[in-house]
């Protein structure tokens, strides 16, 4: 399977589509200038309010609504990061004291955030959720820096291996190589894209991320007030770092500073394939180019087609989302137990990626058409099962109720991306009304008059709907041959089914427009 990454830079934006076998997958957009609360930045935060029935406070990271962190998001080891944060100063050697900092007391399950929190006291935090609707961001002092083939844990002791390696001797190579190379007080994640790699590689990486740790440690030695300590990456190498593999054929950037930044990243955690990097030099849009608008477009509004006259209908509420499966006008040539189920699974297949292309999360619930055999029913099950298994994000996917009901919950760290497809009538300008047909003629020949007139202009083209075009030329006395014996000048009506109905639009004999 190809997958090409498209990257298009704005002024004002940077929008990441991912495709795959030439079908937009996922769609992505961040500000050029980043504004907001991204997942993973880590802040120097402050203790707002203590909530103890919710066994959770809420802290200030600058944001207009205060942030939120439950007891359990403490993480083990928040004691030592405590202690690390009081006693830092200008006058302290920080490296000492991180080094001489214990990570032996951790804390209990069952605690009380009383004892460990008080309003006004600095923490170190990392967003685990974007704000949504009316919650603040989503908090963790559970600190955690991401790279390519592993994950930095500050103040942890231990080697943790993804289970997706299987291999018990890569494992056993990997935990000793770790272990030989880790500094007293970091712990690491190793990552399934760690597998093979060679000692070289993973030690620079990990420098690299113990070098933006450390670097943040300035940022609050001389003053402790609300303020970002580090970012995590862009979304463009935060897509990079989690998705690229050998699958990946290309990817192509618009921007040239952009081009350089993905370039020297890729070059960085995977230099084999550095080649895949192309700056996209086309005169058309780089998403036209590559279809992604006309996919956009035909992908995020409220009605979604699918196959043969198939549709989804996608709500979106405050608690959940709600995807509505319908038949339309799908010729049943097979029996309805078969339709239903040919429908389900083509439905599936695009329930699946409406979900990474929209970034849905919370609770999904997906209703069906209904199938009488129980075999169908465990079939469409399993095929979206399957189906998910390649979505990043965490999730859960039921079986069908009896009311052909499928509840699927996902991870949700962002609000869902929503973009508006529809656009303003060309007829009513979004009035809902429009001009008596009846004086269409009249409305056009008052145009005609003005450019005749005042624009001292003799020859037009005149381009209108095809039913329009036919009313003006029809028969020998034509209301085109009036307007050219009335106002001596040439017309040449021209029928455009891009038009709407009531939709005109005069031009000079060059057809050039002119302005009304």
């Amino acid at each position: 399977m190809d997958k090409d990454l498209v990257i298009d830079v704005s002024q004002t934006e940077i929008a990441i589509a991912l495709l795959e076998n030439h079908r937009l997958i996922e769609y992505n957009k961040e500000p050029v200038v980043r504004r907001g609360y991204c997942v993973g930045d880590v802040y120097l935060g402050k203790v707002k309010k203590l909530l103890p029935s919710l066994n959770a406070a809420f802290v200030d990271i600058g944001d207009d609504k205060d942030a939120f962190v439950h007891y359990l998001d403490l993480g083990l080891n928040f004691l030592a990061f405590d202690r690390f944060v009081r006693n830092l100063n200008e006058n302290t050697d920080a490296a000492s004291l991180y080094r001489d900092t214990k990570i032996d007391e951790i804390l209990e399950k069952e605690g009380k955030i009383e004892r460990f929190l008080s309003p006004g006291q600095p923490v170190i935090v990392q967003v685990v959720k974007e704000p949504i609707s009316t919650k603040g961001s989503r908090l963790t002092a559970e600190i955690s820096i991401a790279g390519r083939n592993i994950v930095l844990l500050p103040f942890a002791d231990k080697v943790s291996i993804s289970q997706k390696i299987t291999s018990k001797d890569e494992k056993k190579r990997l935990e000793r190589l770790v272990y030989s190379i880790l500094p007293k007080n970091y712990g690491v994640i190793v990552r399934t894209a760690a597998e093979g790699k060679k000692a070289a590689v993973l030690d620079a990486e990990l420098k690299s991320l113990i070098n933006k740790w450390e670097d943040s440690w300035k940022k609050f030695t001389s003053n402790k007030s609300v303020q970002q300590l580090f970012a995590e990456n862009s979304h463009t190498t935060t897509i990079l770092r989690d998705l690229l593999n050998d699958s990946f054929s290309n990817i192509y950037v618009n921007d040239e500073n952009v081009f350089r930044e993905v370039d020297d990243y890729v070059s960085l955690i995977a230099p084999d394939k550095e080649k895949i990097v192309h700056l996209y030099k086309g005169n058309e849009p780089i998403f036209d180019h590559f279809d992604v608008s006309r996919q956009i477009k035909g992908s995020f509004g409220r009605i979604v087609s699918i196959k043969q006259g198939a549709y989804l209908v996608i709500e979106h509420t405050e608690a959940l989302h709600v995807i509505d499966v319908n038949s339309g006008i799908r010729a049943k040539q097979k029996e309805q137990e078969e339709n239903s189920y040919e429908v389900n699974i083509n439905a599936a297949d695009e329930i699946a990626r409406q979900l990474r292309l929209r970034d849905m999360g919370g609770i999904v619930i997906v209703d069906f058409i209904d199938m009488d055999s129980n075999e169908h029913r465990v079939g469409l099950y399993k095929h979206m099962c399957e189906l998910m298994s390649a979505d990043r994000a965490k999730h859960t996917v039921l079986p069908l109720t009896k009311f052909g009901l499928m509840q699927i919950t996902r991870q949700r760290v962002r609000p869902a991306t929503e973009i508006d497809t529809e656009e303003v009538c060309p007829t009513c300008h979004g009035t809902g009304k429009v001009r008596p047909s009846v004086l269409f003629d009249e409305t056009l020949e008052h145009q005609l008059a003005y450019y005749v007139k005042e624009r001292h202009q003799d020859n037009f083209i005149l381009k209108v709907n095809p039913i329009c075009a036919a009313y003006l030329t029809k028969g020998i006395g034509s209301i085109r041959r009036k307007w050219v014996r009335k106002y001596k000048c040439a017309i040449s009506v021209e029928a455009d089914n891009d038009y709407a109905l009531l939709q005109s639009a005069w031009f000079d004999k060059n057809g050039e427009p002119l302005d009304e």
